[in-house]
């Protein structure tokens, strides 16, 4: 079912952003969506280094082309991840402080508010669904089997969501 496969990509998409939220640990998904300007191109940050994580906390960006380096580290100071790279000529390193209480307080906070945004898209993937049910016109009782197939799938996709949320949660608080 098509409906079926839209939730499957909201859930896709959650997971993809809650990676994006740190735990304490250095992560190569942190850089996700960071651009970095490549002889005036807009280019993702992981398609022009090697990123390696030789400790839980730090994180190595080794790029391709060495004259891409200050580029590269404006653009992660721009993107505001908290962490200050440090610039050693052939690399950048970022080393991942420890997270305070109220630090991880505010990840769950940001968790919880990329999960109701899953939710919500998920209503408004429902919302299509119904609304694409009652154009058929079809007779009352095959139309309520129908919606109610898309109430039972939607139930289903909050509880994953739900339960991804939990996950990042006991991740942030479990350190």
């Amino acid at each position: 079912m098509d409906t079926e496969k839209k939730m499957q990509k909201v859930v896709e998409n959650l997971e993809e952003r809650l990676l994006t939220i740190r735990a304490g640990r250095a992560n190569p998904g942190m850089l996700k969506g960071i651009m970095v300007p490549y002889y005036g191109v807009p280019t993702d940050i992981q398609s022009l280094a090697n990123i390696t994580v030789p400790e839980a906390r730090e994180l190595f960006i080794k790029p391709f082309d060495r004259s891409v380096l200050k580029d590269m580290e404006r653009a992660i100071n721009e993107a505001n991840l908290g962490i200050t790279p440090v610039n050693n000529g052939e690399m950048i390193i970022l080393t991942i402080p420890e997270l305070t209480e109220d630090r991880r307080r505010e990840y769950v906070k940001q968790a919880k508010a990329i999960c109701e945004e899953a939710k919500i898209a998920l209503r408004n993937v429902r919302q299509d669904a119904n609304n694409e049910i009652k154009k058929q016109e079809l007779p009352e009782d095959e139309e309520k089997q129908a919606l109610e197939e898309i109430q039972e799938i939607i139930q289903k996709y909050n509880k994953i969501v739900d339960e991804k949320g939990k996950e990042k949660e006991e991740e942030l608080m479990a350190m």
